[in-house]
């Protein structure tokens, strides 16, 4: 038995000697461990394919064997080009410092226009927006509010807060056709833009934003440059496994370590919201590609073919709402993957005669088909394969708990510990398992739709804003992983139980460790199916400084428990009466309140409505160190919340 978890500990032991000597961003580093990672993947799946399939024949075992080796090598194709991509990494901020180290003279700043696309958000989450868009720190441009709701409060907001407003008659082709009439109006304008900067509805731009991200359009073969996407508030996955404080958002991995590394590569791509885009390209390319739904990915590879690749800066310049529930996470991620299944069967897709992308480009191409259709896939298969042996006796596999342990435990040990290194601890297997299971069902449709039927599909929008204060149960995804946790714990029960099987006891325990892994993630993804309330609509941030507060002539000192947008909560022996109106100095500057509830300590506040307060304070929040950063996950905070969570 200890034989079998030699190997894992031989890996587990030169982790831990290895990793402290090495940086992740040293090119050779990398390799060494992703390298060694596809080395035990090999090794592993050599074994799987010599000794553990049934032979052939119309056998049970064979006829689910044979297709799960094959899923399972798709899978692993994916692991590889992966792990191929995150071998290089690189940071453009030294390179985008020295560049305003020697800037030109503000007056020779390009145009930009500054695009706000918005569909059907609300007044609250729009505003922000244009607020921030308005106060940036650049000389030369202009915002657009690009209206495809057509409302006519939001053209008063928009004369309100001084930025321009443009509708149209028709949605025709969603936020690609909203997008290129707005690039339309500008190209008639006498002033044409050199640069069009997209933002979507609730993406808050910081006031360096502009600022930093065109300083590499200097090199003119840069046709986009891409930003990450950073969120103020928690997804659903954080807010219903009441994680907040110790998980990051599932966009992390993406933004944080993926899209360094693919712009290493020269693979990286426009993500739509929070990018910079050259003004000419557009106009070669004819504007955004209305032939996916995500439009934002096939512009770069258009742009690619006419010479302009797509860069990628890793710096929070924008900062934009998360999907707020469940169903609106699942309709984002089937978005994206249908879009991806139309580029993937369009004329821009890897095995396009028409395409002029290059080979790494295609292959970027194939290891985004593959981390879709084969991952997900794969997920069904390992949900389904101990069931089959549990209930029927159908061995998929002809192995042995020890035998797997001792080809599959060195390869899970080292590239478990590759990931955690080299995404500084933003990824943990089991919860890379429960996102993927909670998308797998809009993931697998889409895949097919996109496959079997790549166009025709309507644009669907990913909703923001509204009200969350109650507890809400997503129950056809609930019912779905509840009955297959209830599937799995019977199939136990009954191979181990009630009709145990003597002679095919050592495969029984593999396939007992597995549903028993398939339990704890699937108990968790029925938790997150649970849709916990979200009790403020602005997100609130824990503070603790000292602040000055007027109260008629007498300034005092009181101290700052929480803040948002809207109000304040203070810490203070002596509170005011209600309805009192104090000045506080948050922000840097003075702003006008009005005490709305008195605490246990001290008393809450609600900042003054006027226009020129409610723009000072959105432009001073945004700009602040507010969100949430994870520079490092450690495994036992994650686990003591599942476990409050599950057991609490």
């Amino acid at each position: 038995m200890m034989a079998a978890f030699a190997p894992g500990l031989v890996a587990f032991g030169a982790c831990l000697a290895i990793l402290p000597l090495l940086r992740r961003e040293h090119t050779l580093a990398r390799i060494m461990m992703t390298g060694m990672s596809f080395v035990l993947l090999l090794h592993y799946f050599v074994w799987r394919v010599t000794q553990t399939l049934p032979p052939l024949g119309l056998t049970a075992d064979a006829v689910v064997g044979y297709p799960f080796v094959a899923a399972e090598a798709a899978s692993m194709i994916a692991v590889c080009l992966s792990l191929l991509f995150l071998s290089r990494t690189i940071d453009r901020s030294p390179e985008v410092n020295a560049i305003l180290r020697r800037s030109r003279a503000p007056t020779d700043a390009p145009l930009v226009d500054v695009f706000i696309c918005t569909y059907n958000e609300e007044k609250a989450i729009l505003e922000r927006t244009i607020i921030g868009a308005t106060g940036l720190n650049y000389p030369n441009y202009r915002v657009w509010v690009l209206d495809d709701g057509r409302r006519l409060w939001l053209r008063r907001l928009a004369q309100e807060l001084g930025c321009n407003y443009l509708t149209r008659p028709d949605n025709r082709h969603a936020k690609a056709g909203n997008i290129n009439h707005g690039l339309h109006h500008v190209s008639a304008l006498p002033d044409r833009p050199e640069f069009i900067s997209i933002l979507d509805a609730d993406f808050v731009p910081m006031p360096d934003f502009l600022t930093r991200a065109i300083s590499l359009m200097q090199d003119g073969t840069v046709g986009v440059v891409q930003t990450p996407q950073h969120f103020i508030n928690p997804d659903p996955i954080q807010t219903n496994l009441a994680a907040t404080d110790v998980w990051p958002d599932e966009q992390r991995f993406f933004f944080d370590i993926l899209m360094p590394a693919k712009d290493a590569w020269g693979t990286a791509f426009c993500c739509g919201t929070s990018s910079l885009i050259r003004f000419s390209g557009l106009m070669q390319i004819g504007g955004f590609p209305t032939d996916s739904v995500t439009e934002d990915y096939l512009v770069t590879l258009r742009l690619k073919e006419r010479g302009l690749r797509t860069v990628y800066l890793n710096e929070r310049l924008t900062i934009g709402l998360a999907p707020e529930g469940l169903k609106e996470y699942i309709t984002q991620r089937g978005r994206w993957c249908l879009g991806f299944m139309q580029i993937f069967r369009g004329r821009s897709g890897p095995f396009s005669r028409q395409s002029r992308l290059a080979f790494m480009d295609r292959l970027s191409l194939v290891d985004a088909f593959m981390s879709w259709a084969a991952v997900y896939g794969t997920k069904v298969f390992g949900l389904v394969v101990p069931w089959l042996f549990l209930l029927f006796g159908i061995k998929a596999v002809h192995a042995d708990l020890f035998e797997l342990l001792t080809y599959f435990l060195p390869f899970y040990v080292w590239h478990a510990f590759t990931m955690a290194w080299i995404s500084r601890g933003r990824s943990l297997a089991i919860m890379t398992d429960v996102s993927q299971y909670i998308a797998a069902p809009a993931v697998l449709k889409a895949v097919v739709t996109g496959l079997v039927k790549p166009q025709g599909h309507k644009f669907k929008v990913t909703a923001k804003g509204g009200d969350r204060n109650l507890r809400f149960i997503e129950w056809p995804l609930l019912r779905l992983y509840g009955g297959a946790l209830l599937i799995t714990l019977v199939g136990i029960a009954y191979a181990f139980i009630l009709h145990p099987r003597g002679d095919s006891i050592a495969y029984g325990g593999l396939a007992l460790a597995w549903s028993l892994y398939n339990c704890v993630v699937l108990a968790i993804v029925c938790f997150i199916c649970i849709e916990q309330p979200r009790r403020r609509k602005a997100e609130r941030f824990e503070r603790d400084e000292p602040i000055l507060v007027h109260e008629g002539a007498e300034p005092r000192l009181v101290r700052m428990a929480d803040i948002s947008i809207s109000g304040a909560r203070f810490i203070d022996p002596a509170p005011p009466a209600i309805g009192a109106l104090i000045k506080c100095n948050v922000y840097g500057q003075s702003v006008t309140a009005t005490v709305v509830r008195r605490t246990r300590d001290g008393f809450g506040v609600r900042f003054e409505d006027a226009v020129a307060t409610r723009i000072n304070v959105v432009r001073a929040f945004y700009a602040g160190e507010y969100v949430r950063a994870f520079h490092g996950v450690r495994a036992a905070p994650v686990g003591k919340a599942l476990l409050m969570r599950l057991f609490g």
